[in-house]
């Protein structure tokens, strides 16, 4: 396997795994996403989009590249997120977003999902934090094996 087609399964399967536990988190374990995870996972969807791209259509190195850039975004956006739920900084939304179980009747009694509460944590790391060192890291890989010394002799 060459380091492009590695590229191209990396930038497929870490946005499409990372989006996959979000979204097991949030229907298998009710952690609902604030809006700046919201923003997280935006990027992910637009890697997806790239890996797919790299896989059917040239130039497939530009696809992988811009598929890693979309996940070093993410990895961005989940480290700023991060700093918010450490309060290392203020964050710059209201960073409140309502359940999607409302009770009409009563809006009052929907749960908040705040962007400044870390709602759950591994080793003291938050979800964020955790989207912040696989997706900087994975996408500086794929970058690294899309671009690195030596690709440009593969073959496309």
């Amino acid at each position: 396997m060459t380091r492009l087609q590695q590229a191209k399964l990396l930038a497929f399967a870490i946005p499409a795994g990372l989006l996959g536990g979000a979204y097991i988190s949030q229907y298998g374990f009710g952690l609902y996403p604030c809006e700046m995870c919201w923003w997280q996972r935006w990027p992910h969807f637009a890697a997806i989009l790239f890996a797919l791209l790299a896989f059917v259509t040239a130039p497939a190195r530009l696809w992988t590249s811009l598929a890693a850039i979309a996940i070093i975004v993410s990895g961005l956006i989940g480290a700023f997120h991060a700093g918010v739920e450490y309060g290392w900084w203020e964050g710059i939304t209201g960073c409140a977003t309502l359940s999607t179980n409302i009770d009409v009747m009563d809006p009052s009694a929907a749960p908040i999902h705040r962007c400044d509460v870390a709602p759950w944590s591994l080793f003291g790391i938050s979800l964020a934090g955790w989207n912040f060192l696989f997706s900087t890291l994975g996408g500086l890989t794929i970058l690294g094996l899309s671009l690195g010394t030596g690709a440009k002799q593969e073959q496309v």
